[in-house]
């Protein structure tokens, strides 16, 4: 099941793990397992590859960060086959995004001995990248009536839906807005504009999703097959010069 109408769906680059995802899900659809569960899976599988990474079996922790994508895939999946959308299970997941985001460029810093200095930056530049994919997928996806548990503006902690306690999509709302503030408010100032266009072409999300964190862990775990751990985080600090060029591109043509 997807988050787009057919007529809007694109090629996302970053989305490799959804065969794989929507077949747990599949699994999983007539068992006790929730979304949940499934996220708080692949935060386990992150910190798997985080502990192989730290002894020195790259290849390993690549295919566990390939493996983080592919279960990432298939919380959001379970939840629409079992009709459960939930704002908690929503920030829950891009909580824990963040969270291991942060980790593994700490274990990066770690194991190459990099300026903490430019670690931060990467990571900066990471969770802007990210913003950006999912600020122009947010607003197409509210403007063709697709998945809507994901807001343009999270200014405020929204209705708990049907299943859901209010009180806990409002801890979960306050942690996100801490974690994600900065990077949201910089996106809407860069480009506060594009909800007004018309739906956002394919070949253009296309290219922005060369920003989504699925891609940019692929990345990661290309780098540790071939040994380059040393130009992960010079790497996603160079990426970050995209930005002007996927903003600037929407403001110009569309």
């Amino acid at each position: 099941m997807a988050k787009l109408p057919i007529k809007y769906q694109f090629l996302d680059l970053s989305d490799y793990g959804r065969t794989g995802g929507s077949w747990i899900a599949n699994q999983l659809k007539n068992t006790i397992f929730t979304p949940i569960h499934v996220t708080t899976l692949f935060i386990f599988t992150g910190f798997l590859a985080i502990g192989f990474m730290l002894n020195g079996f790259y290849k390993t922790a690549a295919f566990f960060i390939i493996l983080k994508s592919v279960i990432d895939a298939a919380d959001g999946e379970l939840s629409r086959l079992k009709n459960t959308p939930s704002y908690t299970g929503r920030y829950y997941d891009s909580i824990a995004d963040i969270i291991l985001n942060f980790c593994f460029l700490l274990t990066f810093w770690h194991i190459t001995e990099i300026s903490i200095i430019y670690m931060l930056i990467a990571f900066f530049g990471i969770q802007l990248q990210g913003t950006v994919f999912n600020y122009y997928y947010v607003i197409l996806r509210n403007s063709v009536d697709g998945d809507s548990t994901s807001r343009i503006v999270e200014d405020s902690a929204p209705i708990a839906l049907k299943g859901e306690s209010q009180k806990m999509v409002n801890i979960f709302y306050k942690i996100y807005d801490v974690l994600y503030i900065t990077f949201d408010k910089i996106m809407y100032f860069m480009d506060k504009d594009a909800s007004k266009c018309k739906p956002f072409p394919k070949w253009f999300m296309t290219l922005v999703s060369l920003y989504g964190l699925g891609f940019q862990l692929l990345i990661m775990a290309i780098m540790l097959v071939f040994n380059f751990d040393l130009y992960v985080i010079p790497f996603f600090i160079f990426y970050s010069v995209f930005i002007i060029v996927f903003v600037g591109l929407r403001k110009l043509f569309l």
